[in-house]
This record gives C-alpha cells, structure tokens and sequence, in this order.
C-alpha cells in the first residue's frame, strides 16, 4: 500500500475542494478590479475582503464569464494596448469555479496584500496636493460645468511625472480635468468651452452649460475638402495636465517623459457635476502631483480634436460624424480615449500615411458612456509628417437605443450629458527628442 505525504494529501484534497477567494480569486480582483471596486469608489461594491465580495458572487460570475467585467471595448483585431483589461481565459475559469463551488473563503493565511492607497491616493501619497481652492456648494438638479482657476505658487517651474485627480465627493463629480493656463486667460483658449472665444457666437450659455446653437454651421465630416473657416475643425487644442473620468486610471507618464508646470502657472479644473440628487452636497476636488526626479528625455503632449459643428438627426440609428488632423510633423503616438456621451456607438482611429498605407489603430465596436476609457498603445507607432489620422464615431440616436434620453431631439454639441459631444484626446511625444532645451516650456507655448 503506498503511502502518501501528508502535505501532497493537503494540496490534493485543497485542489479538489475548487479555489477559494484567500487563494485564487482576491489575486485577480486585486490586480484587475480594486481600483474602482473599493470603499467610496465608482463601483456598488468592494472586492477588497471576502465579506464585501461574498453576495455579490453570481452578479461577478455572470459579469466575468460575459466579459461585461472588466471593462474593455477594443477590438482585439486592432492594435495592442498595455493597459488591456481583459481577463484571461484561466483567470475567467477560476472565477467561474469558484463561484460554482460554493464561493468558498479559504484560508485567511492565504489571503494577499491589498494594493497600497495612502489616504484615498491611488498612487500613494502625492508629492503636491492642490484643490479648488474652496468648498464648493454643489447646485442640486441638472448638469453644471464648473471652472476654478487656482494658482500653483510655483517659484521654479517643477517637471510631474504622474498626475491624480482626487473628486472631493463621488456622488456628485462625474469627470473632471486639470488645464494648464497661462496669467492671462484671455489670450488663449483651453480645451473647454468656458473659455474659447472664437467659439463664443456659436455658443448658448444656459446656467452653468454651454451647447453649440441650432442654427449654427452643420459640418459631420470634418474630413471634406473646402471646409468652412469655423473653429477647431482643423489642427488641434492643447489638451489637459490630466483627467478624471469614469473607468480611468490616474495619468502615469511613460518612463523617459513627463510634462512641465512654469514657475507661476495656474491650473483650471474643470468639473461636470451630474445630475446632483440633493441638497447639501459639497465638493472639494484636488490633484496630486508626483515629481518627476530629473528632466525628462521627452516632454509629454496631448491633442484634443473636436468636431464642435455635428449635428445629429431626430431617430438616426447610424449617424456618423469625422474628423481629421494632418500631421505637420513626425510624432509617436502613445494614447486615445474617445469621449461621447448616451448616443454614442463606435469610434474608429486610422491613419492614412503619405505613401497611401492605411492603418487602424483602434477600433471600439461598442462605446460605453459609463466606462470611459483609455487605451494605451503597448509600443508607441510612429506616424510621419504628412500623414493624415481619420476619426470616425457613429451615433445612435434611434428608440433601440436604450440609453437615449430623448430620440426626437436633434442633437448638437452640449455640455449636458442628455446632449452629445465628439471628442478625442491623444498622448503623444515629438519623433524628435526635445532635448534639455525644450524643456523650459513658455507660457506662449500653452496658447496653441
């Protein structure tokens, strides 16, 4: 008769029993979904110990298996992205087992680290904390677009390598960016509407929101020789210091870059409160700064293309919307994050380069206004001077769309989320290094 070891018998009869949470299920929750599924988070639940996990055991089976959970919307034929989401197929495997087994705890000996959050910080504790400058009384019932513009008190200009935007209070912030100005607001126009004075005719401010007026110039494809002379359909805006936005991870800098702050620089944060519910609610929303420990080899960029001018028919299923941007110089690109709202459906990222070669970069098939991300491309592409990039969105306007507040309406560009907007940011560096000189950015540099 043989006899077997004490401790292979263990292993043997722990296999049998099927994974427990301590063992081989909290690994997966804490590298994949902590970072939203955590106390005062964006999600309904934490899945940070067994006791907040435990009734929410079907409801993540069926998310898992479904691949609803985590959020990934990018065509896998497309592109390779390193920030990609998705669950492995054995990983999907043990949560199915797991729950299917009886959803057992397991051995608290087993049970990992949790990933570190110092004090609600995502990447720890920043290195500077700078908020709105006040308690903000959040107006309770529609939309409102607030805008702080804070000074730094910077005495030398500082390089940040990374970037945090902290919402005050979750229950009422839905997205938030953090501009980089110069002192004179007037001399430039930021990537928002409450500061573009060449946009301004075309605008109505309702309140605390701003949409493009209905008799405004229609123009859905941006792409179209002759176009008329109207703002922000060519070129690009600068874009944010960083963003906060539904699904989002903090802003990271790729190792080797980072972006520059001037010695008395101001920040403007620009916060879309949601649909606040209740009286009382305030907010006091900051960004954490993290230094970077000496100049960069890149200085780190992001254009903001819009199509300010779409206009979106009453019922349109499959309406679709483009914009271009003509490359006036080599540069890698790093990032995009497509930013629409309720209508819409899919967004499609090509370049065409100047020997006629036509490449998608991204394709997101199903756009979800819920989880917005960003998709990190996992080598940077190199796109030269005289290519042209093709952005294409669909919107879906029609009664089949279940998230449409409204198919009746016909649609332009709005702050509320009941409205629509056409947005895309995207991380770049210049091909050619900018070298130590290059890195003493000027306030006239942030006035593209």
């Amino acid at each position: 008769m043989t006899r077997w070891p004490i401790a292979l018998l263990v292993s043997v009869c722990a296999y049998a029993a099927g994974p427990t949470y301590t063992k081989d299920v909290a690994p997966i929750f804490f590298k994949h979904c902590v970072s939203c599924h955590r106390p005062n988070d964006i999600a309904p639940m934490s899945l940070l110990d067994y006791k907040s996990t435990r009734p929410w055991a079907k409801a993540i089976r069926t998310s898992v298996v479904g691949r609803k959970m985590p959020p990934w919307f990018a065509d896998p034929g497309y592109g390779h992205f390193s920030n990609d989401a998705r669950l492995s197929e054995a990983e999907i495997a043990t949560v199915k087992t797991w729950v299917d087994g009886g959803a057992a705890e397991g051995d608290a000996k087993d049970m990992p680290a949790p990933p570190p959050m110092i004090e609600g910080w995502q990447l720890g504790k920043p290195d500077i904390v700078i908020d709105i400058g006040e308690t903000y009384k959040v107006t309770p019932g529609e939309d409102a677009y607030e805008h702080f513009v804070v000074p730094t008190n910077f005495t030398e200009g500082r390089w940040i390598r990374a970037a945090e935007i902290h919402p005050g209070n979750r229950k009422v912030v839905h997205h938030a960016h953090v501009l980089m100005v110069s002192n004179n607001l007037k001399d430039m126009e930021v990537a928002s509407t409450g500061n573009m004075p060449s946009l301004s005719k075309f605008l109505i401010k309702e309140g605390k929101l701003s949409r493009i007026r209905q008799d405004a110039p229609v123009v859905n494809d941006a792409c179209a020789q002759n176009l008329p002379n109207l703002p922000f359909l060519t070129g690009f805006q600068e874009g944010a210091l960083a963003s906060f936005l539904p699904g989002r991870p903090p802003d990271v800098f790729p190792s080797g870059t980072a972006k520059w702050i001037p010695p008395g620089g101001k920040l403007e944060f620009v916060i879309h409160y949601a649909k606040v519910p209740n009286q009382g609610e305030t907010d006091r929303t900051s960004i954490g700064l993290y230094l970077a420990p000496a100049p960069p080899q890149r200085v780190l960029r992001r254009m903001d293309l819009r199509n300010f001018f779409m206009q979106i028919p009453a019922g349109a299923p499959n309406h679709e919307v483009r914009r271009c941007y003509e490359f006036e110089k080599d540069k890698l690109l790093l990032s995009f994050t497509p930013h629409m709202h309720y209508r819409g459906k899919d967004v499609t990222y090509e370049v065409i380069r100047p020997d006629g070669k036509r490449e998608i970069l991204l394709k997101v098939p199903r756009y979800d206004f819920n989880w917005q991300l960003v998709y990190r491309l996992k080598e940077p592409v190199l796109v030269p001077k005289g290519s042209r990039m093709i952005v294409t969105i669909h919107y879906d306007n029609s009664p089949n769309n279940r998230f449409n507040p409204d198919p009746k309406q016909t649609l332009r560009w709005g702050d509320r989320s009941e409205e629509e907007m056409m947005t895309s940011w995207i991380e770049y560096l210049d091909a050619k290094p900018d070298g130590p000189a290059a890195m003493q950015t000027s306030e006239a540099a942030l006035r593209r």
